[in-house]
């Protein structure tokens, strides 16, 4: 746990983007749900209007919810809402995939084949937003345009940008193994202590400790790892689609944080993507659809109609 706890709180001193922070934000007692049907282990999608499709991709624990209002304050789309499995309820696979990442980049471009839906415009938060720039690499005929809200092609290299992912692997390992044996005490104090860095709204954070209470924790542990050694800095140069990065930054003004400093930290990460425009919110925090939800539709919006 103190490596956890050293490791997240480096990370939150020197990138809004925290996805470590938002596991220990939104990580409760959850148990292991059981596989008890057909939806086990599965990407489910919600499809809300009609118009240009657009898969909207959550972050780690999260719900589909989060997606909502903006999917209802764009203009003219049809929005097709996912929840991961072992997410904020939705039933964890058994056993669990070996690679998370993989196999949920798997599933969803086998939804948009499905549902013949290509090529469509990925929206991803956080973990999201990594599914996201995946899709893009792995079928760039599927992806006609990418919007990534608060993620990073390689989160260690906010702290270190000599990190790669076998140095940081060792590290990971502890973390997971830190996640999956922490009892319940242990995660409630980490929730209460990290809610506030997600979001500014105390309803809404009040809403992302349910979401952690009922994920699967060893599906979050192994998303966790996931991320912290997927390193597609150079990776990313593959993308054809055109990209749109929205970070937050505002949630280290008190701890002397600076637009600039964390554009840096944005720009450099993605300096192999070609064409890629990066916006940052003066307002939001890790969730900046709730935190700073008009810019962020603005910003989306303005992207789409460039981008027919």
């Amino acid at each position: 746990m103190k490596i956890f706890l050293a490791l997240w709180y480096a990370m939150k001193a020197l990138a809004r983007l925290a996805m470590i922070g938002m596991a220990m934000a939104v990580l409760g007692s959850g148990s292991a749900h059981a596989a008890t049907d057909s939806t086990a282990g599965k990407v489910q999608v919600e499809v809300v209007g009609k118009g240009r499709p657009l898969l909207m991709i959550p972050g780690l624990n999260s719900s589909a919810e989060v997606w909502r209002e903006t999917c209802l304050a764009l203009k003219d789309v049809q929005c097709h809402l996912v929840q991961l499995p072992g997410f904020a309820g939705a039933l964890a696979a058994d056993p669990r995939p070996v690679e998370f990442l993989p196999a949920m980049r798997g599933q969803l471009l086998a939804y948009l084949h499905d549902q013949h839906l290509g090529p469509v415009v990925v929206v991803g938060h956080s973990l999201g937003g990594l599914l996201g720039l995946q899709m893009a690499q792995a079928e760039p005929k599927a992806v006609s345009a990418l919007v990534v809200v608060d993620a990073l092609p390689f989160l260690p290299a906010a702290r270190d940008p000599k990190a790669t992912a076998d140095s940081v692997r060792p590290v990971a390992d502890q973390l997971r193994k830190g996640m999956l044996a922490a009892d319940a005490a242990q995660w409630q104090a980490q929730l209460k202590a990290g809610l506030p860095g997600m979001t500014r709204d105390t309803q809404r954070q009040a809403e992302l400790g349910r979401w952690g209470e009922d994920s699967d924790r060893q599906t979050t542990a192994d998303a966790m790892h996931a991320v912290m050694t997927t390193d597609l800095r150079d990776s990313i140069a593959s993308i054809t689609a055109p990209t749109l990065v929205l970070g937050s930054w505002a949630g280290y003004q008190p701890m002397g944080g600076t637009e600039d400093g964390t554009r840096a930290v944005f720009q450099a990460q993605y300096a192999k993507l070609q064409g890629v425009q990066i916006a940052m919110s003066a307002q939001g925090f890790h969730f900046l659809m709730w935190d700073d939800p008009r810019w962020l539709q603005e910003q989306v919006q303005a992207f789409l109609d460039r981008h027919h």
